[in-house]
């Protein structure tokens, strides 16, 4: 397939609609105009690409009605990244058309062009901030994948382990005041990591994994 192949079906598609419709208009791909109507200007591209989104960009300078417009042929390249692909068409303003495969070329307009105030998810920031904030030092490589993270959740989880490892089965009130974890109780019970267990009522104990993986992290910071 070239990207000339895209033409006619879009042509095909919008001349249907009414618009009279013209190729390669100055930098324009394609441009399409209905009566008194403001113009309609499409690029195309045969993958969604950053090279497409700066295109489309560029002719948002002279024209509000700016469409993408990318052939589906790929579950991977298209399925896997759709979402992503509507949100930052979206953002930025821009409509987006797919082309179908074959010779029928179903056109289907998945977006059209506006303007977008992105609405702040406020419970999920405020989580990142609390994160942020019960975090101590920085322990993370950023963009590193495939490793155990430190977050301020093992970070208590480690504060009571290295408890329970010196001093031996304690009880949750008492780990909560020597450690300086208010919530030793929860995290205990939860025992997210396997390293727990109870062992009596009301008193806990580290587990032979708790044993065996609690060293392999970093030392918390001693409790003021």
């Amino acid at each position: 397939m070239k990207e000339s192949d895209l033409y006619a079906p879009l042509k095909a598609h919008l001349e249907a609609q009414g618009y009279e419709v013209k190729a390669e208009i100055g930098a324009c791909d394609l441009m399409a105009r209905r009566g008194d109507e403001p113009p309609v200007v499409i690029e195309m591209k045969l993958t969604f690409s950053l090279a497409l989104v700066m295109q489309g960009v560029a002719r948002q300078a002279l024209f509000d009605h700016v469409y993408l417009a990318v052939p589906v042929s790929s579950d991977r390249g298209w399925k896997l990244r759709y979402r992503d692909i509507i949100r930052l068409c979206r953002r930025l303003g821009l409509g987006l058309i797919a082309i179908g495969p074959g010779a029928a070329a179903k056109i289907e307009t998945h977006l059209d062009p506006g303007p977008y105030a992105p609405r702040r998810n406020t419970a999920k920031a405020g989580r990142l901030l609390r994160e942020f904030e019960r975090r101590e030092g920085d322990h993370n490589l950023g963009g590193s994948t495939g490793v155990k993270r430190i977050t301020a959740y093992r970070q208590d989880a480690l504060r009571i382990a290295y408890h329970l490892a010196e001093g031996g089965p304690s009880r949750p009130a008492l780990i909560a005041r020597d450690t300086g974890v208010a919530r030793a109780a929860t995290l205990l019970r939860a025992d997210h990591y396997g390293w727990f267990e109870r062992i009596a009522p009301a008193t806990y104990a580290l587990t032979a994994k708790g044993l065996a993986e609690f060293g392999a992290f970093p030392a918390p910071n001693p409790t003021p």
